[in-house]
């Protein structure tokens, strides 16, 4: 059995349409790999203040893998993944103003919120108590919410971004969740100011990225990773200005209490206590990936350096438009393997062992098609 939507066959939806075509389930039989791409009723009408938009890209986020896999034990079966969606307009409502038909939108992490609590009002709707994820959710009236391994897509039009002229659409997509995760902590931080000293641990979709925007913040960037055969890659490829093999106790050695932050895009299980000795005096370790473990901290060496431990959830609506002009005038996107949807079993498999350079991304448009 693989790993991408394991349980969903046995809880579908009674009412089934052309509305929607999502990817919902796949099973191996031996060495076969079938992925089945059904159709679930989603009910495509559009609010005065929706678009609908076709879906043309979808990157594949860790979250996704973690979510399907039940890793946090929250899944909602059936899983319809993808937060990182490229796509065009097709239809508007009444009321929409800042799309028109024939624009290409960005739609990031969540797709709903309230509006009116204090986070909504101070742009930060990423914190919303309210907030209603892309997938893996349900508005307040019940109706659940389905990613973007699918066709098509209806939200507010507050919730899409645009997406900038001169950026490729497959290189852009993962932006909408890695970039964001890592270009709002850098400022959120002050770690985007010129001359500081950054750490990013893991070289992955968040950490190839992190190391991207922080060079075009002018900052000196250090990767923090335990393959030594990734330091050719993060230096000459990616920018990097040193690189650091976590498991060589003489190089964490070396480093130690030389940086002003550390950005963590690690989702696996891993001790914090090394990377803390690394941060200057009230240096900052931020932490962007969701371990499936609790951690254990030795407050004392935190408290006696005046460290801190934050977390960081993506960012507002504003802020991912902003990071869209920011990624727009330095030419940042992601470097990604585009595949199509029959080959989602396999890349899924890939992303659980780390074999990709750096993400995954879904070409929807041209692999779903209806007969």
């Amino acid at each position: 059995m693989s790993l991408l939507f394991l349980i969903s066959m046995v809880s579908l939806p009674s009412s089934l349409s052309s509305s929607q075509s999502v990817v919902l389930s796949s099973s191996r039989f031996k060495s076969l790999t079938v992925v089945m791409v059904l159709e679930i009723r989603t009910e495509m009408a559009k609010g005065e203040d929706d678009i609908i938009l076709n879906i043309l890209y979808c990157g594949i986020c860790h979250s996704d893998l973690s979510t399907i896999k039940n890793e946090w034990g929250n899944a909602i079966y059936p899983v319809v993944p993808g937060h990182e969606i490229v796509g065009v307009v097709t239809e508007v409502g009444h009321n929409v103003q800042k799309f028109k038909v024939g624009d290409k939108v960005g739609i990031g992490y969540f797709i709903s919120s309230c509006l009116s609590c204090d986070n909504c009002k101070q742009d930060s709707e990423n914190y919303c108590p309210q907030l209603v994820t892309t997938f893996n959710s349900s508005y307040p009236d019940g109706t659940p919410t389905y990613g973007g391994f699918s066709d098509k897509l209806v939200v507010n039009e507050h919730f899409a971004v645009r997406i900038p002229t001169k950026l490729p659409l497959d290189k852009v997509a993962p932006l909408l969740c890695a970039g964001i995760a890592v270009y709002n902590p850098l400022k959120e931080h002050g770690l985007n100011e010129p001359g500081k000293h950054l750490g990013v641990v893991g070289l992955g979709g968040l950490g190839h990225l992190a190391v991207k925007f922080a060079k075009a913040f002018g900052v000196k960037v250090t990767v923090i990773s335990t393959s030594p055969d990734k330091e050719k890659e993060a230096i000459e490829k990616l920018g990097a200005d040193s690189f650091i093999v976590s498991r060589d106790p003489e190089q964490m050695k070396a480093a130690m209490g030389t940086m002003d932050g550390i950005l963590d895009t690690i989702a696996a299980d891993h001790s914090l206590m090394p990377l803390f000795a690394l941060l200057k005096t009230r240096g900052k370790l931020i932490a962007l990936a969701g371990m499936t473990k609790p951690t254990e901290l030795s407050l004392y060496p935190i408290m006696a350096g005046g460290k801190m431990l934050a977390g960081t959830l993506i960012g507002g609506v504003k802020d991912m438009q902003e990071m869209l002009s920011f990624a727009e005038e330095h030419n940042i996107t992601a470097e990604v393997e585009v595949i199509g949807m029959d080959d989602v079993n396999i890349a899924m498999e890939r992303l659980q062992k780390g074999d990709v350079r750096f993400r995954f991304v879904i070409n929807v448009a041209n692999s779903i098609s209806l007969s």
